[in-house]
């Protein structure tokens, strides 16, 4: 399924350096910019549970620290939580297409 695949800790403690109320958005950004610096990709996507992870604590408390798991597919970087389970693009885009 994916060329490459590693487990990375991001920090996302440069989020608290702005606004209260643009904390969780900003953490989104940061985490997409460091995964597309730290693996070249063009694209970057997060899956839900990462993003919900980052926002349980509402917009003004993200967490200091996500532990991620990056699979790179080609010039597609796919973010997962460690322990979630991955299905096959292919397998998705049959069930829903059909």
């Amino acid at each position: 399924m994916a060329d490459v695949e590693r487990i990375q800790t991001v920090n996302l403690s440069q989020a608290y350096d702005y606004t209260r109320t643009k904390r969780s958005r900003r953490a989104v950004d940061i985490l997409r910019e460091f995964i597309g610096s730290a693996t070249k990709a063009g694209d970057v996507v997060l899956s839900n549970s990462v993003n919900s992870t980052i926002w349980t604590r509402g917009n003004q408390k993200p967490p200091r620290k996500i532990k991620v798991r990056i699979l790179i597919d080609g010039e597609v970087a796919r973010v997962y939580l460690p322990d979630e389970k991955v299905e096959k693009i292919d397998e998705l885009k049959k069930k829903f297409l059909i």
